[in-house]
C-alpha cells in the first residue's frame, strides 16, 4: 500500500496533528486540526505540494460542518496550504503578502543540495518550480478575534517577532495554547528572517511567561508539544540570551537571509547566479 502524504494522530480531545511524510526536512511544520461542535479549524497548512484537505476527508475528520483554515504566520512551511481552502484568515500584517503571492516574505527556499520532497507533486517537478500560491483571505485578523466552533473558542493572540504578523491561538477553557513558530521545544528560535524583530521577540516572550500558567498544553509550530512550565522555561531562555552579542550575530544572518531570498526572486542574472553560490552553503528555514 502507498505512503499516504501526510500522518495524523489525536494529540487531545478533538485535537489532531498532521505532519507531511514527503517534505523530509528538519523543518516539516505541524498541521493541527481542531475539532467543535458546529466547525473545525485547520491551524497551518504545511507547503501545499499535497491535498490537505482531501486528506482529512478521507480519514473522516473534516466533512459536514464549516471549515476554515487559518495560517500562525506567513511563511511557506506554514502558509503553502492555504490556497487549498475555500476559507482561510491571516493576520492582517501578512495579508498582503498571501495575495500578491510574496515569496520573499514567505521564505520559499528549499535547500538545492538536499532531497528534501521525496515523493514530488508531479513528474518533472523540481524544488525551482516552487512558489506559495497567491490566495485571497477570507478573514483578516487582529489581536482578539474569536474562532468559535460551538463547544470551544480560539482567542487570537498577537505575537510578533518572529515574523510581523505571527500569532498564537489559545482555548483558555481547554487551557491550550497552539504557538506557532513564535516558541516550540528547542533552543535554536529563529529570529534572523525578513521582519523578524528581537525586541517584538522579547517582549511576546515576557506575555508567554504570563500566559504560561494559564495552559497545561503548548501545541507548537514545530516539533513535539510540551507543558506551561516548559514554556515558561523556553520564554525565559530566549529573553536572558537576547542581549547585544546575539542582535549582532542576528543582523548579520539576516543580512545573509534577505541576501539569498532577494537573489531568487530577483529577474537579474548576476543575482541569480549569487542565489545559487550562497544555497550551496546555507540552510534558512
Amino acid at each position: 500500500m502507498a505512503e499516504e502524504p501526510f500522518s495524523c494522530k489525536k494529540v487531545y480531545d478533538n485535537v489532531y496533528m498532521c505532519r507531511e511524510n514527503f517534505y523530509d526536512s528538519p523543518n516539516v511544520a505541524n498541521i493541527w486540526l481542531v475539532q467543535g461542535s458546529t466547525a473545525d479549524l485547520v491551524i497551518d497548512t504545511g507547503i501545499g505540494l499535497w491535498d490537505l484537505p482531501g486528506f482529512l476527508k478521507q480519514l473522516g475528520l473534516i466533512g459536514g460542518k464549516p471549515l476554515t483554515a487559518v495560517a500562525t504566520h506567513i511563511h511557506f512551511d506554514h502558509s503553502g496550504g492555504l490556497h487549498q481552502f475555500e476559507n482561510f484568515a491571516i493576520h492582517s500584517l501578512e495579508a498582503t503578502a498571501i495575495r500578491d503571492g510574496n515569496n520573499y516574505e514567505t521564505v520559499s527556499i528549499f535547500t538545492s543540495c538536499l532531497a528534501e520532497i521525496t515523493v514530488p507533486p508531479y513528474d518533472g517537478w523540481s524544488t525551482r518550480d516552487y512558489r506559495v500560491k497567491s490566495a485571497e483571505p477570507t478573514r483578516v485578523l487582529e489581536e482578539g478575534d474569536v474562532f468559535d466552533l460551538g463547544d470551544r473558542k480560539l482567542r487570537v493572540l498577537h505575537f510578533p517577532g518572529h515574523t510581523h504578523g505571527s500569532i498564537g491561538l489559545i482555548d483558555e477553557e481547554a487551557r491550550i495554547l497552539f504557538t506557532g513558530d513564535t516558541m516550540y521545544n528547542h533552543g535554536c528560535i529563529i529570529d534572523w528572517l525578513p521582519h523578524s524583530n528581537i525586541t517584538a521577540y522579547k517582549q511576546t516572550c515576557r506575555r508567554l511567561q504570563e500566559l504560561s500558567s494559564q495552559v497545561d498544553h503548548v501545541f507548537p509550530g514545530h516539533m513535539d508539544p510540551f507543558d506551561g512550565k516548559r514554556l515558561q522555561l523556553l520564554a525565559t531562555d530566549y529573553i536572558s540570551k537576547a542581549g547585544v552579542c546575539h542582535k549582532i550575530s542576528s543582523t548579520l544572518l539576516r543580512g545573509i537571509a534577505t541576501m539569498v531570498l532577494k537573489a531568487k526572486y530577483s529577474d537579474d542574472v548576476a543575482a541569480k547566479c549569487c542565489y545559487h553560490a550562497c544555497c550551496c552553503c546555507c540552510c534558512l528555514v
